[in-house]
């Protein structure tokens, strides 16, 4: 199977097993997804964010996803227990569908390795 049809499996795979779970079946897309990391990253999930919060959640699961491919790497936590990242390497430019790619990719990869999907 080539790894973009692979990949496209996965990825639906795992957006209907979010949706179903998030968002009463209606499919999430990458930005929501996103989140839902961040939130699982940062890990305080009972309470309310603000915008700029948001952001940041949003900011932490990037980091966090392209990690793995050398981009970033963990620093520290703060007092207020929000993660920190350091910029090791700088993304190439990529075109928006590039872009979208390498974030489902490491998406994926995120799920299957807390075994969500296979």
């Amino acid at each position: 199977m080539s790894r973009d049809i692979q990949l496209k499996e996965r990825w639906e795979k795992l957006v209907e097993i979010l949706s179903n779970q998030f968002s009463q079946g209606e499919d999430l897309d990458l930005d929501a997804i996103i989140y839902l990391i961040g939130l699982q990253e940062f890990g305080k999930l009972h309470r309310e964010f603000k915008k700029d919060e948001k952001l940041n959640l949003m900011h932490i699961a990037i980091c966090r996803l392209l990690e793995p491919y050398g981009y970033y790497e963990f620093d520290f936590f703060d007092e207020e227990g929000w993660p920190h990242y350091k910029i090791k390497e700088q993304l190439p430019p990529l075109k928006a569908g590039e872009q979208s790619v390498l974030m489902k990719e490491a998406i994926v990869h995120y799920f299957i390795e807390r075994q969500l999907i296979d």
